[in-house]
């Protein structure tokens, strides 16, 4: 078995939405191609995001029924991010919040995926 597991967005313009999680994260570009892009999430995490019109067999469901977390150092790193990507026009859907597993705030990909960025709560 491979060390690095992948989560998979199917996506309408992998370009697009590997701009999104470069720029938003400020993770690494690991493959990129017209139809696939991967990205390290961190140690033993990657994203890929394919071509929804290329996945075969075909799949179906709908974008925003799960989401990407991340987990940042600490408040200002958070509150620093939540900042720039609204500023850049991303589709805050979720303002900073204290939730019960910390600081929390999402924002939707180009194609609606959820990404969380939080803060664990100190337990």
């Amino acid at each position: 078995m491979q060390d690095s597991p992948m989560m998979i967005h199917y996506v309408a313009d992998p370009a697009a939405s590997t701009r999104f999680y470069a720029d938003a994260l400020g993770v690494p570009v690991i493959y990129d191609s017209a139809n696939f892009a991967m990205l390290a999430l961190g140690p033993g995490m990657r994203l890929g995001l394919w071509r929804a019109d290329e996945v075969a067999p075909v799949a179906g469901g709908q974008p925003g029924a799960g989401e990407v977390c991340v987990a940042l150092p600490d408040a200002a790193a958070l509150t620093a991010l939540h900042d720039r990507l609204a500023a850049e026009g991303a589709r805050v859907t979720q303002a900073p919040t204290e939730m019960g597993f910390g600081l929390a705030f999402t924002v939707l990909d180009p194609d609606g995926h959820r990404l969380r960025p939080y803060v664990p709560a100190v337990r």
